[in-house]
């Protein structure tokens, strides 16, 4: 693979692939050397999503760094939280989702037909774009994945939700005030609340969909705060729109296009040195 040209199917140095896309072209994706060399928890292969007669991914092949922070970038509509939410196959969940390919997590497959869809939930951290805390106390949100499995050591669970408060950098704030209700949190607070509810039951993977798209720009610092602290103890999967918290918050990006991978690498590459055009235009806002 070319460092700095562009590979097309034609062998055409220099042409765009995202023009090639939209021609309905299959593009490989650009993979930096790096990745080759890290300890993999997530292998995507060979995977296409449609909606009805809509194809929404085209032959994702991905592989997550354990413990690395992985960013999913490009335009609106461009398949990030789609690619996300089959992580956990919420995508399940609406009607007329057709897949195939695969995706393994720590060597276990995630779509074979025997698998246990709400055992492997269990084992991913979900946060969406707006705060979604449930509507009983901080204490019982956190502790939530415990209860619905039957816990009642009542000292394991202080243990947990102390812990994992602590982990989302919440509980000098609250711990007075665990059996308040989480609804009367602020919106940047209730952010923080949902990741330690997330990694309270301590997930193989977080998954975390625009986390701060709806929080002020000092609760957005507090979120990309807790996920530099929580880099090497989780590995975290972010979509954002925003390149700024992807170069500050990721240690790898994926540069997404009409549902394909366009570009693949360490974030550093990608925002100072990346190998293709169509890349750097759309970091650079040139293009997207």
């Amino acid at each position: 693979m070319s460092q700095t040209g562009i590979d097309t199917p034609n062998g055409a140095e220099g042409e765009s692939r995202l023009e090639a896309i939209v021609r309905g072209e299959q593009v490989q994706t650009e993979v930096h050397e790096a990745i080759r060399h890290e300890q993999i928890i997530l292998d995507v292969k060979d995977f296409n999503l449609w909606y009805g007669d809509k194809q929404a991914l085209f032959d994702n092949n991905l592989r997550v760094s354990r413990g690395k922070v992985t960013a999913l970038i490009g335009p609106s509509g461009c398949g990030k939280s789609t690619l996300l939410r089959s992580v956990n196959r919420i995508n399940d969940l609406i009607d007329n989702v057709r897949i195939t390919g695969d995706m393994i997590l720590s060597g276990q497959t995630i779509y074979d037909p025997s698998v246990d869809v709400i055992e492997l939930r269990k084992r991913m951290g979900m946060v969406f774009q707006k705060p979604n805390p449930f509507p009983m106390s901080i204490y019982e949100n956190v502790v939530y994945a415990l209860r619905i499995d039957g816990e009642r050591n009542r000292a394991l669970l202080d243990e947990t939700c102390e812990r994992a408060l602590r982990g989302a950098a919440l509980w000098d704030e609250v711990k007075d005030r665990l059996h308040d209700s989480a609804l009367g949190m602020s919106g940047g607070q209730q952010q923080r609340l949902c990741i330690a509810r997330a990694i309270a039951a301590e997930p193989d993977v977080l998954l975390m969909d625009e986390p701060c798209s709806a929080l002020d720009p000092i609760a957005t610092g507090k979120i990309e705060d807790l996920i530099a602290e929580l880099r090497g103890e989780y590995t975290i999967l972010i979509v954002t729109h925003n390149m700024q918290q992807a170069s500050r918050s990721s240690d790898y990006t994926v540069f997404m296009y009409l549902g394909r991978l366009v570009e693949y690498g360490p974030t550093s590459d990608l925002f100072e040195r990346p190998h293709l055009r169509d890349t750097e235009d759309y970091i650079t806002g040139r293009f997207g």
